[in-house]
């Protein structure tokens, strides 16, 4: 039997939806800036930052130090920032 589990990510434009919320909600969010394949976040109170979330929305891996959040999101950095934007 396999134990390997698979990611499945939530829709596109369900994806920034649930980023968003695993990092604590709108009024959480002081800065996101896109870097590289990552999300660059600095949040106001780092316990409301969901990790187990933001893994289930399709990320490959959240580092946190402090008050900055870094979500890896691959090469649709990008477009993710923007879809963030538009809900901030």
């Amino acid at each position: 039997m396999n134990s390997r589990r698979l990611r499945v990510a939530p829709a596109p434009g369900g994806q920034a939806a649930a980023i968003l919320a695993g990092l604590g909600g709108v009024a959480n969010i002081v800065e996101i800036e896109p870097c590289t394949t990552r999300l660059r976040c600095l949040v106001t109170d780092p316990a409301l930052v969901d990790v187990p979330g933001l893994r289930a929305a399709g990320t490959f891996g959240v580092m946190t130090q402090g008050r900055v959040v870094q979500v890896v999101v691959g090469p649709q950095v990008d477009t993710l920032a923007s879809d963030l934007d538009d809900l901030l």
